[in-house]
């Protein structure tokens, strides 16, 4: 009964296959591997994007930063949600990396063309003195669980173009959104107006690799300069790539998304069967779920491992209602969320 992240989850059979192949003999290093072509292909296949440029790291923290910081100058902005990962959980890494700051658009969770208008248009106002405008990052999925809508990401993208700004798509749970919309990588990137993504596999069922998007070759040397630089170009590169290889073999990488989400709902309509409340609206793998202290003791009690969400277990109230989060991976089965709804 483990929900306390997807990055808790194994690695797939195939993928750990896939990275014992590529360990037979000699590769060249530093990205130069035969893998890492294939990858590249099947990469811009996917997208669409035949142009594109395409590069591996090993975290979805350097995969962000980095990408910001081809995509920012250091006196420029960063526009995101309060709640997005570059600024709650990466150690001021895209900061540090790029140089420019984050501006948080008002908001708790999706960020609104609105309130990105009014947070873009209020910098650029104190001439030399003040940050410039910089790139739009958006979240899908969000920290929150919720998954923005073509036309949400089509409305945000629109609006950062009007004011000549680029677009960053931080996609920790790419694949997750793309199959809880039901579109293509293409729709939900560059038809839309997203410059830049970062494609997310380690939530996903891969030991450790994620993939940068630049759909426009003209940053690509500032990046593969940063990445190096930043000491995020492997020498053993093929390790990467042998990974990513197999995520995208097969259409593994969707098979093992639609099973988290799946995993995900049948855990949401069982809690929403117990009479759970949610913060909000389960449309990926993430829950945010409410019940009692006596409930969440309970389930602690008998081994299920998540995390509460600005609460604490230890309280002399039981009957009063804790917040917590609950992360659905690939690899979670029936039975166990079975036993943890049986449990509550």
């Amino acid at each position: 009964m483990y929900f306390a992240s997807d990055n808790s989850g194994p690695v797939h059979p195939q993928v750990m296959a896939a990275l014992n192949a590529a360990n037979e003999g000699y590769q060249m290093a530093y990205g130069a591997d035969t893998l890492m072509n294939e990858v590249r292909d099947r990469i811009r296949g996917i997208f669409e994007a035949p142009g594109a440029a395409v590069y591996l790291v090993a975290t979805g923290t350097a995969a962000n930063s980095l990408a910001l910081a081809t995509l920012a100058q250091p006196w420029e902005t960063v526009f995101c949600s309060p709640v997005a990962h570059i600024h709650e959980d990466e150690c001021n890494a895209p900061e540090f990396y790029s140089g420019a700051k984050l501006t948080l658009v008002p908001g708790e969770d999706k960020m609104t063309p609105e309130a990105l208008r009014g947070s873009i248009l209020a910098e650029e106002t104190r001439g030399v003195h003040g940050p410039q405008r910089g790139p739009v990052s958006i979240t899908q999925v969000t920290e929150r669980g919720s998954v923005y809508s073509l036309a949400e990401l089509q409305a945000l993208c629109a609006v950062a173009k009007q004011n000549g700004l680029p677009v960053h798509l931080d996609g920790a749970r790419f694949t997750n959104a793309l199959v809880a919309l039901n579109c293509s990588p293409a729709e939900m990137t560059w038809k839309a107006g997203v410059d830049a993504v970062s494609f997310g596999g380690t939530k996903n069922g891969l030991m450790g690799v994620e993939a940068v998007v630049f759909f426009d070759e003209f940053k690509a040397w500032e990046f593969e300069l940063r990445r190096k630089r930043g000491a995020h170009l492997f020498s053993k590169h093929r390790y990467l790539s042998a990974q990513m290889a197999a995520y995208l073999q097969d259409d593994l990488w969707l098979t093992m998304a639609r099973q988290a989400n799946a995993n995900c709902a049948r855990l949401a309509d069982g809690l929403r069967a117990k009479g759970a409340s949610f913060l909000h609206d389960p449309q990926a793998n993430m829950i945010f779920a409410q019940f009692s202290r006596a409930r969440h003791k309970q389930l602690h009690e008998a081994g299920a491992v998540y995390h509460l969400w600005g609460a604490e277990l230890d309280g002399s109230d039981d009957a009063e209602i804790l917040a917590c989060r609950l992360v659905c991976d690939w690899s979670i089965s029936a039975e166990q969320i079975d036993q943890f709804l049986d449990l509550l």
